[in-house]
């Protein structure tokens, strides 16, 4: 089935699973919470990555230029991205699980973390503690390199792409997309995958406000679709 990119909502509300809560090593971000996911190898001293460097270097200007911005610390800045997978009626499939997972840290550079029900729903038979998800928070040279990927490699692949829904934004500044499968990452070995499955991903901004994130997500690439308001 082809990939297709849309607006989606937040995930699912989901409290990490018991022994997935290390810290990360290196990446190049803040200090993690417990349940953003780690493990991630550590890049070479001094390495910037090529997006975050184009953005120091060019992206930054032009921004502060169109919004007519002085002072560079007040520049809206792309601050983590989550990625999130639900797993749907593969809940009660382990073996699904765990592809899912060594998919998404293979994806994301750093170990995805499993996600549980925090409450018990009978309408949805779900369960509180029941495993229905995957999440993985990347900050800093992790996030950039991630975003890099995104732009110039996993986008384009998508069959019959025709641009980002600009109404994916949340009020505040947040946009929210979805793939449809995690095969337009050229690190899931598409002849091994026994399922498709999509994922959520969320840039989270210091933006404040829709028009600002729009600009600042533009200069960094995000191809949005021109015949739609934000």
């Amino acid at each position: 089935m082809a990939a297709k990119a849309k607006a989606e909502g937040a995930a699912t509300a989901a409290a990490p699973a018991e022994g997935e809560e290390k810290k990360a090593k290196g990446g190049g971000g803040s200090k993690k919470k417990k349940d953003e996911g780690g493990e991630a190898l550590p890049f070479p001293a001094g390495y910037v990555p090529r997006l975050k460097k184009r953005f120091d270097e060019q992206i930054a200007a032009a921004l502060a230029s169109e919004l007519k911005i002085e002072n560079k610390l007040a520049l809206p800045r792309v601050e983590k991205v989550i990625i999130s997978m639900g797993l749907g009626k593969a809940i009660a499939e382990k073996p699904r699980l765990e592809a899912a997972q060594k998919e998404l840290t293979a994806i994301a550079g750093q170990k995805a973390v499993i996600c549980k029900a925090k409450k018990s729903v009978s309408n949805f038979k779900l369960r509180e503690g029941m495993e229905i998800g995957l999440k993985v928070t990347l900050r800093g040279n992790r996030m950039w390199e991630f975003l890099d990927r995104l732009i110039m490699v996993a986008i384009p692949r998508v069959k019959d792409f025709r641009g980002l829904n600009p109404k994916g934004f949340d009020g505040r500044g947040n946009y929210s997309m979805g793939l449809t499968e995690q095969t337009v990452f050229p690190e899931v070995d598409a002849a091994a995958v026994t399922f498709h499955q999509g994922m959520n991903i969320t840039l989270v901004t210091s933006a404040g406000s829709n028009e600002k994130a729009f600009a600042l997500l533009k200069h960094i690439g995000m191809p949005f679709r021109t015949d739609d308001k934000k």
